[in-house]
């Protein structure tokens, strides 16, 4: 099977052909550096994501979160379930951890300002 994919690692935005045997990795086309092929090999045998959202302040409002590293991607809809669910002091500042180790990725949700502004 082959799979076709624009590389993120960089703005060159190489398209890239990854020959793949299920989900073994055979070979990398069009790849003009080693961060591009490590980037297709991660991205089709274990795609990761970073999450950024927003979490409910406790009184009102909202203050924007993403996860401090990235985690499976197939665990997306999970962590966002639990972002939704979570509440966020009013008193929060940049970088406090609302979730630690969201779903046992070693991955904390973190907000990215102050809650009050």
């Amino acid at each position: 099977m082959i799979r076709e994919l624009t590389c993120i690692v960089c703005p060159k935005g190489c398209q890239l052909k990854v020959e793949l045997d299920g989900k073994k990795v055979l070979s990398v086309e069009g790849a003009t550096c080693k961060r591009g092929v490590a980037y297709a090999e991660a991205e089709c045998t274990a795609p990761m994501r970073t999450i950024t959202s927003t979490a409910v302040i406790v009184g009102g409002g909202v203050v924007p979160v993403k996860t401090d590293k990235a985690i499976p991607k197939e665990l997306v809809f999970d962590c966002m379930k639990q972002i939704n669910a979570a509440r966020v002091s009013p008193d929060a500042k940049l970088g406090d951890i609302v979730i630690e180790n969201v779903l046992g990725t070693d991955a904390n949700v973190v907000t990215t300002r102050n809650a009050k502004l």
